[in-house]
């Protein structure tokens, strides 16, 4: 045996096993962090195609970088210090790329690529891009609008999505569940669409109308926006400027508040697109609607942003997480990994990649950081993008704007606005409109030919033709094109992965070669039909599948195969906050107004925790990269660095611990406690009650027997240490209560 071939047999074996465990946060931090600087500093000399092949190492494939070169396996997963490719960006015994160090913020990534067990979804060996005389891909074909197929059973469907999945569910010789009992359905829907259990006073008895009273309910807003806050990768400081400075954005909290309200307001999700692509653009009734609008396109700010000292890309970077956020979480499909060369998998020419980018170098984009921060860009004052204005202050924080009348042309903007003065993250046309030139590798100092700014040639996409603008709002209404095959596909199964645990795509932010296929592509293309045609609704898309059979079948541990019975799904961190705050009767219901941080202008790495306890819901808790609620960290929280539209729900070891020891979760049990001991009652109705708030249900016999005996045993336990009654009675009735908020009933959703 060679040696080179145990390397490579230990590396096919672990090549394999991370491609099975790579989790959605795993494949887009390689897709982001790691391929772009592969692609860009060591393919040349490291890859297939190398002229040159260097220590004979080859990078392009993940076998390939664990079986190693002369010097010895590339990576070892999950130990970078004796990674050979960490010990060369740290220039330690190693210097790569040879010619200048990378910044710190890259290697620490690879260090932190490595420790994660350095997940790489590459195909062995790299698939070459597809040819025009090839099948062209499933996601790019145009949307059908085929007819519910024959199923055999005919009784069980109530709607037409039914019979797509009763037809599969047959075809593999399946049986569908049982429908589920009413409880339960009532909690899976409560916590589905507004994120709380139900209140004692819900009505199920139609359950058209209890839909249409949670659809109709604020809190809707606040669980289905938080969805798309994932997407839009948001965040409330920058975070991605070195370990020891971490800028803030003061007033990334208005970008939050106007997707609950427009979720809320049931906006039609072609206009939610247009506005946060192109809110600045679009034509305003009212100094109010253009203000939203502005508010809109912080979409375009939130991202991390990289580090500009040293950084030659600073610019090209901030467009490439803009053009991630519109690919990924918009269009599934990688864009991003065309910035260097061809797509490896998709239609996707550089020059396509590069015609977007030209969108956005036109445009100018304003997160408001101080110009200590490495930033450039001032945040946007909301009365001086389009208008001249005056701000008239409220008690609410949200001002009224006194705009110049239409005929005025609006005053030059000055810049020197109060520090209470309405100020949101966005964008707007640059001054100077222009093409961007083609970066050869990915290098904005090697530039090639200008590219005319346009969209993406595989979905029809043609150039920009309005020469004086930046092209974003051409952009925004391609987008939201009914010809466009990718929006609705992409949107309506990103619904569908909320509601059910997993989509009918399960690659929800990769619809390209690389991506899964569709188990029920019919399906699809019937609800995306369906979507478009009941006007971009997505109130109106979510109260057809809750009211579907197939989602309100009874559920199962486990994997559902083709749907052929309801997931059991953990709750998302937020949820099981929010429903211990529930539990508890501490949930303050109102919206949260601004931000803990919305008159700072912060480094906040250089300051203690800006955490403050709060009542309301978890949407409203301070973001911040790096140091996100900790409250919610321990539930699989994501980090918000790039568009995350499926989360992980890993059990771990430290939320159980979390779950005993927590602060919050002590003091939550505690105030629990207070509650059930306000009413006088006997300990069995006091049990009765503690499981309707906790779980929404009633106690089995057997479980007051199991609540009297703890009751007993507990208080037994605290007599030789505690003499008051009150107290013993408190702490023992907390006990209890801990142990309902902490058990997995409380977490999971049936």
């Amino acid at each position: 045996m060679s040696t080179r071939s145990l390397p490579l047999l230990i590396a096919l074996t672990a090549a394999n096993v991370v491609g099975a465990d790579m989790t959605p946060d795993q494949r887009a931090f390689f897709e982001s962090k790691v391929r772009p600087v592969l692609v860009k500093q060591c393919y040349e000399c490291h890859s297939q195609t190398s002229k040159k092949l260097g220590g004979k190492l080859l990078l392009d494939a993940p076998s390939e970088m664990i079986a190693g070169g002369e010097s010895g396996p590339a990576v070892i997963p999950g130990k970078p210090d004796e990674s050979l490719i960490v010990q060369a960006v740290r220039y330690d015994g190693l210097e790569m790329p040879p010619k200048r160090r990378l910044p710190e913020n890259i290697v620490n990534d690879f260090v932190e690529w490595v420790k994660m067990g350095a997940p790489d979804p590459r195909t062995e060996p790299p698939k070459v891009v597809q040819k025009a005389t090839q099948e062209p891909l499933w996601s790019l074909k145009p949307i059908s609008d085929p007819k519910p197929p024959k199923v055999q059973n005919t009784a069980w469907p109530r709607r037409g999505l039914d019979a797509f999945i009763l037809a599969k569910i047959e075809q593999n010789g399946l049986q569908p569940a049982p429908d589920a009992e009413t409880a339960a359905l009532k909690r899976r829907l409560s916590l589905d669409l507004i994120g709380l259990p139900p209140s004692d006073s819900s009505d199920m008895s139609d359950l058209s109308d209890y839909v249409d009273s949670l659809l109709n309910s604020p809190h809707f807003g606040e669980k289905w926006g938080r969805h798309w806050l994932d997407v839009a990768r948001y965040a409330e400081s920058n975070g991605n400027d070195g370990l020891s400075r971490n800028p803030s954005f003061p007033h990334a909290w208005r970008y939050r508040d106007y997707v609950i309200r427009a979720i809320n307001e049931d906006l039609p999700y072609d206009r939610f697109i247009a506005e946060q692509i192109a809110g600045d653009l679009l034509p305003a009734d009212s100094p109010a609607q253009r203000d939203r609008q502005l508010i809109a396109t912080g979409l375009l700010a939130l991202g991390a942003k990289p580090a500009k000292a040293m950084n030659e890309n600073f610019e090209m970077d901030v467009i490439a997480d803009q053009i991630n956020v519109i690919g990924s979480g918009i269009l599934g499909l990688s864009i991003g990994c065309a910035r260097c060369h061809d797509h490896k998998t998709d239609p996707i020419p550089t020059r396509d990649y590069y015609a977007l980018a030209g969108i956005f170098k036109s445009s100018e984009t304003m997160w408001g950081a101080a110009a200590h921060q490495g930033l450039t860009a001032p945040q946007t004052p909301l009365h001086e993008l389009q208008v001249a204005a005056k701000v008239m202050p409220r008690a609410e924080l949200e001002p009224i704007i006194k705009a110049n009348p239409p005929h005025r042309p609006p005053a030059k903007p000055s810049f020197a606005y109060k520090a209470d003065a309405p100020l949101a993250m966005g964008v707007r046309d640059a001054k100077k409109i222009e093409d961007c030139k083609l970066n050869i590798d990915g290098e904005s100092k090697k530039l090639g030919a200008a590219i005319p700014r346009g969209f993406l040639s595989a979905c029809g996409g043609g150039t920009v033709a309005d020469l004086k603008h930046s092209g974003r709002l051409e952009l925004a209404k391609w987008l939201a094109s009914p010809q466009n095959p990718l929006t609705a596909r992409v949107f309506v199964n990103r619904v569908w992965l909320q509601l059910f645990g997993e989509g009918l795509v399960t690659t929800p932010n990769d619809f390209g070669l690389s991506g899964e296929r569709p188990t029920h592509p019919e399906l699809l293309d019937h609800l995306a039909t369906r979507f478009m045609r009941e006007g971009w609704s997505i109130k109106k898309l979510i109260r057809s599948i809750v009211l579907s059979r197939t989602y309100q079948m009874a559920s199962r541990s486990g994997s559902a195969p083709m749907f052929s019975h309801h997931l059991r799904r953990r709750l998302d961190a937020e949820t099981i906050r929010d429903t211990m705050l529930f539990a508890t009767g501490d949930l303050n219901p109102q919206p949260a107004s601004g931000s803990l941080i919305q008159h700072r202008d912060v480094l906040i790495n250089e300051l203690p925790s800006l955490h403050q306890p709060s009542s309301q819901r978890s949407v409203y808790l301070l973001m911040l990269r790096n140091s996100m609620p900790p409250e919610l960290t321990p539930f699989n929280l994501p980090d918000a660095t790039t568009v995350v539209a499926q989360r992980d729900s890993s059990a771990l070891a430290t939320q159980s611990l979390y779950l005993l020891n927590n602060a919050f979760v002590i003091e939550q049990s505690r105030r629990f406690a207070r509650r059930l001991l306000q009413t006088p009652a006997e300990s069995e109705k006091r049990l009765a009650q503690a499981y309707r708030h906790a779980l929404g249900r009633d106690a089995t016999t057997a479980e007051i027997q199991r609540g009297l005996d703890f009751l007993r045993e507990a208080d037994a336990m605290l007599v030789s240490t505690q003499t008051d009654h009150p107290r013993r009675e408190l702490d023992t009735w907390a006990a209890l209560c801990q142990a309902l908020l902490a058990g997995n009933e409380l977490r999971y959703v049936d």
